[in-house]
């Protein structure tokens, strides 16, 4: 998949790895932002077993 990704960018290779860069850090703060807030609703994370 990576492999393929870098085949179709445009530019020199430092091009190239800014892009993937860029679309690498789009991700991380995609998951922040919305993936994670959204599946922590289904986790029980704060459910306390201990009395």
């Amino acid at each position: 998949m990576y492999g393929a990704l870098w085949r179709v960018l445009p530019g020199p290779a430092w091009v190239r790895a800014m892009i993937m860069l860029v679309l690498a850090a789009g991700v991380v703060v995609a998951c922040f932002e919305w993936v994670f807030p959204w599946i922590s609703e289904y986790l029980a994370l704060n459910a306390n077993t201990v009395g």
